[in-house]
């Protein structure tokens, strides 16, 4: 496909406003491909990583991604993080290629990734009890994270001003919805089906041990040299600099990394930068009144 035409591509899907699809905000162009989603057919060796948007997505697969190849970084650099990992609720126009296109092509076993809240997974992986790695983090720091991808993802809806956009937040008026409805309905599901479910605050403060529970749930024996060879290859600043993780391949008319780097700050506590203490204390209550009683509770800071 020529430059020309991929530029139109992008420019008929920025900043478009969320449509519904069962009450979840999405781009328009998932909304016309949701049959296509709905029956998408996992296999059974299917591993999928699940996540909340900016939640430490990108991290967990390339940690998946080394301990799949023994801890090393020249085979995970045979193709950026989408490629090697296809997002299956990613679609474009045609004729580009949708995560879907890239599942579809791609070998077993394959790892694949997935923003969508529980009750929208494609009910194929819950027919082949396929393994699902879920990654959440905590509320403050997810939402100045998010905010600031919708700045640089000139695909994603105008987030408008700090303020303006926290609202939306809170109310689940965002792409994918409500964040204290998809860390739940996650966490309630892994008592039922097959799913390691993480906290990138717990990942940040020993990525070691968090490392060799996803080494575990994947039956993969690991070594001391390994491990540290991941931990290291998995570091904030390694990936940071790292093309084939930190989406700088991808063109600037989709992410535009001048307005904010797609790796942006990595770090547990950046929210108090940005929220006012009313409007800290005020998640804070949304929080404890829609995740009483699921025993899940989270860290704002370490």
């Amino acid at each position: 496909m020529d430059l020309k035409s991929e530029e139109e591509i992008f420019s008929s899907m920025k900043r478009s406003v969320p449509v519904e699809v069962e009450g979840i905000p999405f781009h328009s162009v998932t909304k016309d491909n949701w049959g296509l989603l709905r029956a998408f057919a996992a296999r059974p060796d299917d591993l999928l990583i699940s996540t909340y948007p900016k939640a430490g997505t990108t991290w967990i697969q390339e940690i998946v991604d080394m301990l799949q190849q023994g801890g090393d970084p020249q085979k995970c650099a045979r193709a950026p993080t989408h490629k090697r990992m296809p997002f299956i609720d990613l679609f474009f126009p045609k004729p580009m290629t949708s995560g879907i296109d890239d599942a579809e092509a791609m070998p077993s076993p394959r790892t694949l990734k997935t923003h969508l809240p529980i009750q929208l997974l494609p009910p194929s992986f819950w027919e082949h009890n396929c393994k699902i790695i879920y990654v959440a983090r905590n509320a403050k720091d997810n939402a100045v994270s998010y905010f600031h991808f919708h700045r640089m993802n000139l695909v994603m809806p105008e987030p408008g001003n700090w303020d303006q956009f926290l609202e939306d937040y809170l109310a689940g008026k965002v792409m994918c919805g409500s964040w204290f409805d998809h860390v739940r309905g996650w966490w309630e599901a892994k008592e039922k089906h097959p799913i390691l479910y993480l906290f990138y605050e717990d990942i940040k403060e020993d990525p070691a041990r968090e490392i060799q529970k996803v080494a575990q749930f994947l039956g993969i024996e690991l070594t001391e040299p390994v491990l540290k060879r991941i931990v290291h290859h998995t570091t904030f600043e390694t990936m940071k600099n790292n093309p084939m993780a930190n989406y700088s391949t991808l063109p600037s008319s989709i992410l535009d990394q001048t307005v904010s780097p797609f790796m942006r700050k990595g770090t547990v506590g950046n929210w108090k930068e940005y929220f006012t203490v009313a409007q800290s204390e005020r998640l804070d209550e949304i929080c404890a009144r829609k995740l009483e009683g699921s025993g899940l509770s989270f860290r704002t800071q370490l």
